[in-house]
């Protein structure tokens, strides 16, 4: 790798360094806000808070913004959208790009979101207790996953510090260690255990739940396709070695193809 110099650190480099910097205390603002908006705690509106609306509109309105998330997240995740970014604007602040627009999403989802409040269940005590700790616990899972993936280049701090010192960056390498021994996606793993584990479950948590976990299985099979191009035989064995969400198989586990035939 080359060496820093003062050079390096020119207009430009600078420029998307503090980029990327504003764009990851932007997500961390957001990170915190999530994990009192789905437990409908210590924020200024959470998932069942806010004025009630008729049930139809606010079912509507609902779609409208997890839609808008899952286009935003689908299209600029793909590798289509990483190469016409890299041909109009710094590959550097590509993925710092997307954290920014993934972050002001949410934003805009809860200050828009339409609570629908018809219990589906409630516990109290000791039961719900237990669900806040293992709704904490997938938010610890879905933060640590970031970290054994690589966090800084997930959030585009790594691209920009490779920018602002004029060395060149390479992507995170394929890991299959800590958590990606058990799971190969564990920040979704994480996620699904955030959207399901309330106490209180109404039926608008329940629309975000259940669509959010449709997305999250239909946006996993893009990104394994993007996986396997990349990876490519290693990526085939390890799918077919270990599970996508949860710690255990729901079907027979497959044997892995052989090098030179097709799965």
């Amino acid at each position: 790798m080359a060496q820093y110099h003062p050079r390096y650190a020119d207009r430009a480099g600078r420029a998307v360094a503090g980029y990327a910097a504003a764009a990851y205390l932007l997500f961390l603002a957001v990170l915190v806000y999530s994990i009192g908006f789905f437990a409908d705690r210590g924020v200024p509106k959470g998932i069942d808070g806010g004025t009630t609306r008729p049930t139809a509109a606010a079912v509507v309105v609902d779609l409208l913004l997890l839609g808008l998330f899952a286009v935003q997240h689908t299209v600029m995740a793909r590798p289509r959208y990483k190469r016409w970014w890299a041909r109009v604007a710094a590959p550097a602040a590509e993925r710092a790009t997307f954290v920014v627009a993934s972050s002001l999403t949410l934003v805009l989802l809860f200050w828009l979101w339409e609570p629908i409040p018809t219990r589906i269940w409630h516990l109290s005590g000791l039961p719900a207790g237990l669900l806040l700790a293992g709704y904490l616990a997938g938010w610890a899972l879905a933060v640590t996953a970031t970290f054994q993936i690589d966090h800084a280049d997930l959030f585009g701090l790594r691209q920009a510090w490779h920018r602002l010192r004029g060395t060149t960056y390479r992507p995170a390498a394929f890991t299959r260690d800590g958590l990606h021994r058990h799971v190969r996606h564990p920040l979704m793993t994480g996620f699904l255990v955030v959207f399901w584990l309330a106490s209180t479950m109404t039926a608008g948590h329940l629309l975000f739940a259940a669509v959010a976990t449709g997305y999250i299985l239909i946006g996993t099979s893009f990104e394994e396709r993007d996986l396997q191009r990349h990876f490519g035989e290693d990526y085939r064995r390890y799918r077919a070695e270990v599970p996508a969400l949860l710690p255990v198989r729901l079907r027979p586990r497959r044997p892995a193809p052989v090098a030179g035939t097709r799965g």
